[in-house]
């Protein structure tokens, strides 16, 4: 008789678990975050505090608008709850971002391997396509661009982390430009495309104290638009590993 099937949800863990260990890039990334944890208890008043934030960013910042996490006051127990929530939400992220480098990696060996089998061209027929080169390498980079972006949108989990950094960035814009005291409207983009929003943060940097100061909310704003598409790019490929069934033992 067929057994009772197990949830679904089991070997989607499973196979989260195995795309954050089962590499050398997920690995290498557990171990730097574990050397940043390491630092920071061991090295308290260095600037290593943040380091485990950053490496586990952009999902680690969305704890910070919750009004619960180290610092809450209210008791030895709500101290003990809200940094047992923190902690457990670092690994959470640690763990994501992991599973993500590690669909990147398999993606890379897989197009790796693939690239390696096809045959190589015959020298004589490229006499032959000299006419048509310049047109076809043109549509061979726009299609290997729109198959680089596609799992951006195909997704509801990169549409929707599409959406919160369309809506950081919008607000951004609106704050510097319309508002009459922007304050720290920046902060948002940055966290909500972090890490790698560190670099239109720091290209934006210059232009604000020149001349051309009106222009470094537009940088930065765009820089962290591509930021946001980049790390879209690999939730949708760890969204379509997780997506990929699993096959199942077949049962009597």
């Amino acid at each position: 008789m067929p057994t009772v099937s197990r949830p679904r949800r089991l070997p989607r863990l499973r196979q989260l678990l195995a795309l954050a260990t089962d590499n050398w890039l997920a690995r290498g990334y557990l171990a730097v975050l574990a050397a940043s944890v390491a630092a920071t208890f061991l090295f308290p008043e260095s600037g290593f505090a943040t380091s485990p934030m950053m490496l586990t960013a952009p999902l680690s910042f969305l704890a910070v608008v919750l009004p619960f996490g180290p610092g809450t006051e209210g008791g030895g127990v709500v101290e003990v709850l809200a940094i047992g929530f923190w902690v457990v939400w670092l690994l959470v992220c640690a763990l994501v971002n992991a599973a993500v480098l590690g669909a990147l990696a398999s993606k890379s060996a897989t197009a790796a391997s693939s690239g390696a089998r096809e045959p190589l061209p015959n020298v004589s027929d490229r006499s032959e396509e000299k006419g048509t080169d310049t047109a076809r390498s043109a549509h061979r980079v726009l299609r290997s661009i729109r198959a680089l972006l596609v799992p951006a949108v195909d997704n509801w989990l990169a549409r929707g982390y599409l959406v919160v950094v369309a809506a950081s960035v919008g607000f951004f814009l609106c704050a510097v430009y319309v508002l009459p005291d922007p304050g720290f409207a920046g902060i948002w983009p940055l966290m909500a495309t972090a890490p790698l929003s560190i670099l239109p943060f720091l290209l934006s940097t210059p232009a604000e104290y020149s001349s051309l100061g009106w222009l470094s909310p537009l940088i930065f704003a765009a820089g962290a638009a591509l930021c946001g598409l980049f790390n879209a790019v690999l939730l949708g490929r760890l969204a379509r590993k997780l997506r990929a069934r699993v096959p199942r033992p077949t049962t009597t």
